[in-house]
């Protein structure tokens, strides 16, 4: 297989509710700290729902495990002097990332409340508060994003977040390395040229991730689902299987040309890395 020891990669985790969860989490950081990532990023809950947990784990990150980490920041259910006392923060701390999102509607919330509704609107208010200060990630969905009406619909909304001043893009994860390339190519007719970063999802546990992608709109493959499924129980090849086709996925995205990889860990290392060394043909860790 290819060496890829250059190709940049990052990881995702998300704030834990305990200590010993954050613990683990810290555990793990510092695990795949040791392969020299681009960045960490730190999810972001419904309506600023893990607002202080979310903050406390990016400083921590940042400054103890030592890897450059992107807190996600939404706009629903924030207002702007909230969004702008937090941009503060992060920049004071020497934050220079920042993943900029929508974000989910809060259990029971009908439509997006707050000052900001999309988020195109977010990007446009960081750049106007911190000028060129952060580096702004944004979402992308080559699948389209599961409540966007058609696929045009959502394709135009990624162009107005590029054109808000996104300087790159995370994918949603998928399994089809055809759509990542299809998107891409369609955003590259549209006159957008930022960088956009496939999202990987490591197969370790099937019925967590049918319920998870049914959720989000991620396709798995019939093939796929119907090997997972006979497996049944046994972790063992499930995981097997999963490394063997996430990595064959992510070799193929390497070699079209996808600038690096994000990692969505589940706040684990394993998984993770045992796609990273087969495409790095480190085979002896």
């Amino acid at each position: 297989m290819t060496t890829q020891k250059h190709n940049p990669v990052s990881f995702e985790f998300f704030p834990t509710k305990t200590d010993a969860g954050h613990e683990k989490l810290i555990a793990a950081a510092h695990v795949l700290a040791e392969h020299n990532p681009e960045f960490f990023s730190v999810t972001y809950g419904a309506g600023g729902s893990t607002r202080d947990r979310t903050r406390n784990t990016v400083l921590q990150l940042d400054q103890e495990v030592k890897v450059a980490t992107a807190p996600h920041l939404s706009c629903v259910g924030d207002s702007t002097d909230d969004l702008r006392n937090l941009l503060a923060e992060y920049r004071e701390a020497g934050i220079r990332r920042i993943v900029a999102l929508r974000g989910d509607l809060p259990s029971g919330m009908g439509q997006a409340s707050g000052e900001l509704r999309y988020a195109n609107e977010l990007v446009e208010f960081i750049r106007n508060e911190t000028g060129d200060h952060f580096h702004i990630e944004v979402a992308a969905y080559p699948e389209a994003h599961p409540q966007a009406r058609h696929y045009d619909v959502d394709l135009d909304n990624f162009v107005s977040k590029a054109r808000a001043g996104a300087d790159s893009a995370i994918t949603q994860y998928f399994f089809n390395a055809d759509c990542y390339f299809h998107f891409v190519e369609r955003v590259r007719k549209a006159g957008v040229d930022i960088p956009i970063v496939p999202g990987i999802m490591p197969i370790t546990n099937y019925s967590k991730l049918a319920r998870f992608s049914d959720a989000c709109g991620a396709e798995i493959p019939r093939w796929i689902r119907k090997q997972l499924e006979a497996y049944g129980d046994d972790s063992a090849s499930i995981a097997a299987f999963g490394t063997e086709v996430i990595t064959q996925m992510c070799q193929r995205l390497i070699d079209g040309g996808a600038p690096s990889l994000h990692f969505y860990t589940l706040n684990q290392a394993e998984p993770s890395l045992a796609v990273w060394r087969n495409l790095s043909g480190d085979r002896s860790r």
